[in-house]
């Protein structure tokens, strides 16, 4: 079958699928489901953008300590203590490997501290840089301290410099 272009939103009752077949025997392949379920298959980990909004995991972090990779990597990060407490984030090297990260490889990292009752710094560890754009003082796109309660939501950005060297930002 030839290219299609439309011109409007293509629509279906039953999701969509991507395949690839066999020259020599013809034997179809389904690459990709898109529907209500959806899921993807065979992604490279060339320049991703890791962006899932549903966080079906979440990693309570209620003490100061080091956040495992595995932590991070399900992009949202909770905290409920009583006290102050700081997340110094994984190594490079660590974070890196744990989300296959290249050069260009972006996630968002989300810290909610809205049902603390003290603030949550974040800090960075080897191979993690803050943002050159990003000044440590309060209101500003470096502030690293999350406050307690209502106000309490954080959104940082990580950007792979390489596979092993990631640059922090706090960018809500």
């Amino acid at each position: 079958m030839a290219n299609t272009t439309f011109n409007g939103p293509v629509r279906s009752q039953n999701g969509f699928q991507t395949i690839t077949q066999s020259p020599t025997t013809g034997a179809v392949t389904v690459t990709g489901i898109f529907g209500a379920t959806t899921s993807v298959t065979n992604l490279t980990t060339t320049n991703l953008v890791f962006t899932d909004q549903n966080h079906p995991t979440t990693a309570a972090i209620n003490a100061t300590a080091t956040a495992t990779a595995a932590q991070v990597a399900t992009g949202y990060i909770t905290s409920t203590s009583a006290s102050p407490t700081t997340i110094t984030l994984p190594t490079g090297t660590l974070l890196g490997a744990a989300l296959g990260a290249t050069k260009g490889t972006v996630m968002e990292l989300y810290v909610d501290n809205t049902g603390g009752a003290s603030t949550v710094t974040i800090a960075v560890a080897t191979n993690g840089i803050l943002s050159s754009a990003a000044a440590d003082t309060a209101g500003s796109f470096g502030d690293l301290t999350i406050a307690a309660g209502a106000t309490g939501l954080a959104r940082f950005t990580i950007m792979f410099s390489s596979a092993t060297a990631y640059v922090f930002t706090r960018t809500a």
